[in-house]
């Protein structure tokens, strides 16, 4: 299996841990934890650079940005571009976070910030599709979350696939090949954590004290979206 992870950032200033020297280490952490052998490739997306050719054996995953999928920005251009060719072509692509509404921006959908305020912590959403229960048995999808824009609108022919009042598109698939999810399967508890304790000055304490409360009462299915994806490239 080879994984291309398109790096949409580096949040380079909020890695505490010895233990994620990278924002993509935490996608090589969490496929690992499924398969050995992975060989992953990276490309800085927010550098222009992207994988010239695309295979349909391989997977690629566009990752988390704080950038907005609306942006026009040179690099966000040429990302929807390429989103756009690997669909044509059918090629396996997951989206996480800003990668979930990259794919739905470059495919006809709708992202903007949804007024709703911050997405933090673990959140559950209702599976909608019966695609979802291999992955997700009992009909709940809880992954965590960090997030303000949302997909207002999914790309035509998308099949919504996990769906929540605070967040209508969770998660959504197009044909065999595409996949995405708003949360963030990457992320681990610990670090959503410390994203609450050091970047919510601006938050409400509600919002932050319910966040906490998630990481106590509520399970992260980040390795049931993560073994999906891998099965993306096998379908």
């Amino acid at each position: 299996m080879k994984i291309n992870i398109l790096l949409c950032d580096t949040f380079s200033d909020i890695f505490p841990f010895n233990n994620i020297p990278s924002y993509q280490s935490m996608f090589m952490n969490l496929f690992n934890q499924i398969e050995n052998g992975i060989e992953y490739n990276v490309y800085n997306a927010f550098e222009c650079r992207l994988p010239e050719i695309l295979n349909k054996n391989e997977l690629y995953l566009i990752t988390g940005s704080n950038s907005g999928a609306y942006d026009d920005k040179p690099w966000v251009n040429k990302l929807l571009q390429f989103i756009r060719k690997a669909d044509k072509q059918q090629i396996p692509l997951v989206g996480v976070c800003f990668g979930h509404q990259a794919i739905a921006q470059a495919l006809g959908g709708n992202v903007r910030p949804a007024g709703k305020g911050w997405g933090i912590g673990i959140h559950e959403s209702t599976v909608v599709s019966d695609r979802a229960l291999t992955y997700f048995p009992n009909g709940k999808m809880q992954l965590l979350y960090n997030h303000n824009d949302q997909v207002i609108k999914l790309p035509s022919g998308a099949e919504l696939i996990a769906t929540s009042e605070f967040c209508p598109n969770e998660s959504f698939m197009i044909g065999n090949h595409i996949l995405t999810f708003q949360g963030h399967p990457e992320h681990t508890v610990e670090y959503n954590k410390y994203l609450v304790l050091n970047f919510g000055q601006n938050e409400s304490e509600k919002v932050k004290q319910n966040a906490l409360q998630s990481y106590d009462t509520m399970s992260n299915m980040g390795l049931n979206a993560a073994r999906w994806m891998l099965d993306i490239a096998r379908s």
